[in-house]
């Protein structure tokens, strides 16, 4: 059995799957990449047990056959191939070992047995939808910088996707800051839909998808969701959990407004946490007629001072933050100016694009 094809029409799509491939397995058959022969339609699968991506490609071929080969190792030496290489695949006769070929260069690389390899097969989905791939491409970019890492709350290791009547709305939280996005949505499902995403399949989803006007379907089912995007397909485990009471968590009372240019705040930022305790990245942020002078310091008894011109008329106050949450909000905003909503020292902020409350984002205060 031999497969023909173009070096850039293997590397495209092995660098589309090759993410969801760990680097320490604890199964050596998830190190490798499922590659399905039909005719001359080659489908590629990689898999770690709670995320799946199967995608296809074109090749010179006949016949059908199913093998593995080390998903990493078969990634670089496609990359390492010059630009337009034609690539021949062979699987030797004991059906343990395949050459590749290209050029000059020979190849062998080792083979696990195909009907080995695990497949996720989600239960019949209950709820099926479609949504424009720019829309999801957005909700995950404007709220995953938020999620947890390794928290032993769980389900906050992840991103909410809730769908109501007429909107879609991705919500992220680590417990000390919040990130919530929403898009028009206009398809009725029937009934309100709320799944938790984790954070791998979030990561994964958002470098799968792009900016393009296509449409990705969606299949939910009590476990899983499966979501086609023309050649390829992405399946993912679902948390199990409660995900927290956002709208709670939104600041409410009797706000002051501050009006800040987007990036003359984000460089000043930048330039005071060089200062600021390595540990805590605390910073202090104290409101005047007209100003914000931000502060920040060290235990080595290093000093920075800012101040940026804002629009704010209300009393003096001051505020502690973490800088970097403060950082990961202006670099996911949209527009030129960011406002934000301040109540008092000890409440929670929220920030938001000026004119727009699609997207919004609290940080929580640090006692400084």
């Amino acid at each position: 059995m031999k497969i023909s094809a173009n070096r850039d029409d293997l590397l495209k799509p092995l660098q589309q799957i090759v993410g969801v491939v760990e680097r320490r397995q604890t199964l050596p058959i998830l190190a490798n990449v499922l590659i399905s022969l039909k005719g001359n339609t080659l489908s590629l699968t990689a898999t770690d047990l709670e995320v799946e991506l199967r995608t296809q490609t074109t090749v010179d071929g006949d016949g059908e056959t199913d093998f593995t080969l080390p998903a990493r190792k078969l990634l670089d030496i496609c990359k390492a191939l010059p630009e337009g290489a034609s690539v021949s695949i062979e699987v030797e006769g004991g059906g343990d070992r395949a050459v590749l070929k290209s050029g000059r260069g020979r190849y062998t690389l080792g083979m696990l047995p195909a009907q080995d390899y695990p497949s996720i097969e989600p239960a019949n989905p209950s709820e099926r939808f479609v949504l424009p791939v720019g829309v999801m491409k957005r909700l995950v970019d404007k709220t995953q910088f938020a999620m947890a890492q390794q928290d032993v709350r769980y389900y906050l290791n992840g991103l909410l996707l809730e769908i109501r009547a007429g909107r879609v709305r991705a919500v992220a939280t680590d417990g000390h800051r919040l990130a919530l996005c929403d898009a028009p949505f206009d398809q009725g499902t029937g009934t309100d839909i709320q799944i938790i995403l984790p954070r791998k399949a979030v990561i994964e989803l958002g470098r799968l998808l792009g900016d393009s006007d296509a449409d990705a379907a969606f299949e939910i089912s009590n476990s899983h969701m499966r979501v086609h995007l023309g050649e390829t397909s992405f399946t993912t485990k679902l948390i199990d959990g409660r995900f927290p009471d956002y709208e709670r968590v939104m600041p409410s009372g009797q706000a002051e407004l501050v009006l800040a240019d987007k990036e003359e705040l984000k460089q000043a930022l930048v330039r005071t946490a060089i200062l600021s305790n390595e540990k805590y990245r605390g910073i202090r942020f104290r409101l005047g007629d007209a100003v914000a002078h931000l502060q920040a310091h060290n235990p080595e008894q290093d000093e920075a001072e800012e101040d940026v011109e804002v629009e704010y008329q209300g009393d003096e106050m001051t505020i502690g933050f973490n800088v970097g949450y403060l950082l990961d909000v202006l670099g996911v905003i949209d527009g030129e100016q960011v406002q934000m909503s301040v109540i008092d020292s000890n409440s929670s902020t929220l920030l938001t694009p000026r004119g727009s409350d699609e997207c919004r984002y609290v940080v929580m205060p640090m006692r400084l």
